[in-house]
């Protein structure tokens, strides 16, 4: 059986690096499998998903002209539905004390944070328009 591009075949494990597992595929050719083409999931030490004699079930991707041959594990799963990360947070508009409740020393608080906000988006806007501070001149 001939390894074609696109076809989903299973194969063995026979090695495991840091940037790649080797797979011996059943035409007898061995192929690897990037580390970013093992899971949907980060992966720090791929040895903790993979050993060697393992088997498991790869899509070929590519094969190049020298016979390298390009596999994936996760394009054999099924995609997942892209969702947030939960983290049990949702994001809530600042509560602004009133002017009542707010001391002096509050007060001038706050008004100077918002005084140096104002001020860096203006020299953010400024910078823009001058170019980002280089001359155009020629």
């Amino acid at each position: 059986m001939a390894v074609e591009v696109g076809s989903i075949v299973e194969g063995k494990v026979t090695g495991v690096k840091k940037f790649g597992a080797f797979v011996l595929l059943p035409d007898g050719k061995t192929g690897m499998v990037h580390i970013s083409e093992v899971s949907n999931e980060y992966i720090q030490d791929l040895s903790t998903v993979l050993t060697e004699g393992q088997q498991v079930k790869v899509k070929v991707m590519s094969v190049s002209p020298e016979g390298k041959i390009a596999l994936s594990i996760k394009r054999t799963q099924p995609r997942p539905k892209p969702t947030r990360a939960d983290t049990g947070r949702v994001w809530q508009p600042r509560v602004q004390p009133k002017k009542e409740d707010m001391s002096f020393e509050d007060m001038m608080a706050r008004f100077k944070s918002q005084s140096e906000e104002k001020i860096s988006d203006l020299k953010r806007v400024t910078e823009a328009r001058r170019g980002g501070g280089y001359s155009r001149r020629r």
